[in-house]
């Protein structure tokens, strides 16, 4: 059910934010926070995990990661699937876990299901710009791949996502050749979660700024360094999810991303709009009541890329 757990005057704000999504951002998103913090805390207090903090997977003060592991884990059970998650902010702005609570929460709800959760945090424009955010994605991986056995997780089955600007830079990593590398094989699927898959300064768009200063001023060059211009090059099962509420144009670019894949690869990917939802609200609420989007996920790792359930099937939470 649509916002699970929430009262009906939360529901309420959400429904009202919706309508008003664009107007301004900032307030938007800072309304939707204020309804889903006290719910994360409640959950973080409820249900504690093993959190490995900070761990760096590169040079740069940025290069940092968060591993999530359950604390219940079944005797005998093989090493669990791994979630690595990219969070969003425009570019220019975030940060994996600002506040110990959101996005935390995506990785939290993924441990509690079996999955071993990974939660990344990578460079800033215009410090870093194209295609950076993606090599550190990159550079995560490595690590991943490398280091991730330690904490019980599969090195060989890893499900990568992304949200909003993070969509970005994990498309741009498994697609795009002037990343400069292929993606690591151990990836079996990718997740992208209101991911701006288009780059644009368009007049109407509330983050054109903040694309040019990782894209680059010169708008000429926006199509080749988009995402959906490599939409379907690779064998690779893509889920694309969107909310009703997005922040403009990126469900349009969702839904383009989704019809070139198609085209090329001859199958359309998996593509769900979450009602009444909006670009903040979509990720805010992992770890509630509601679960719908984590259960398509987690159907999406099984079915489309091979997923073993053994080590999900005994968890808390299934």
């Amino acid at each position: 059910m649509r916002f699970e757990g929430l009262s009906p005057a939360e529901k309420d704000r959400l429904r009202q934010v919706g309508t008003v999504w664009n107007d301004d951002l900032a307030a938007s998103r800072k309304v939707v926070l204020e309804v889903y913090r006290p719910h994360a805390e409640a959950s973080v207090a409820r249900q504690p995990l093993v959190e490995h903090r900070d761990i760096a997977y590169g040079q740069d003060s940025a290069h940092r990661l968060d591993v999530f592991e359950s604390a219940h884990v079944c005797a005998g059970s093989r090493a669990r699937p791994v979630i690595a998650f990219v969070h969003g902010g425009a570019f220019t702005r975030g940060s994996k876990s600002g506040d110990g609570l959101i996005y935390d929460n995506v990785l939290r709800w993924f441990a509690r299901q079996g999955f071993v959760g990974v939660n990344i945090e990578y460079r800033l424009a215009p410090g870093a710009q194209y295609p950076e955010g993606a090599r550190d994605v990159a550079a995560a991986m490595d690590w991943i791949v490398g280091s991730i056995g330690a904490y019980g997780g599969d090195p060989q089955s890893i499900l990568l996502i992304g949200h909003s600007a993070g969509g970005s830079h994990v498309a741009s990593y498994l697609l795009d050749p002037a990343v400069g590398r292929l993606p690591h094989p151990a990836i079996k699927g990718a997740v992208l979660i209101s991911a701006r898959l288009r780059a644009d300064c368009l007049a109407d768009n509330p983050n054109a700024a903040n694309v040019r200063q990782y894209f680059g001023e010169d708008a000429g060059t926006y199509d080749e360094r988009s995402p959906v211009a490599f939409a379907g090059s690779r064998d690779l099962p893509v889920f694309i999810a969107v909310a009703e509420h997005e922040n403009r144009y990126i469900d349009a670019y969702g839904a383009e991303y989704a019809q070139r894949h198609a085209m090329r690869r001859g199958k359309a990917p998996r593509f769900v709009q979450l009602s009444q939802h909006n670009h903040t609200s979509i990720v805010a609420h992992f770890d509630t009541g509601e679960d719908e989007l984590g259960r398509e996920i987690i159907h999406f790792a099984r079915e489309e890329c091979g997923f073993f359930p053994c080590g999900l099937s005994c968890q808390k939470g299934k």
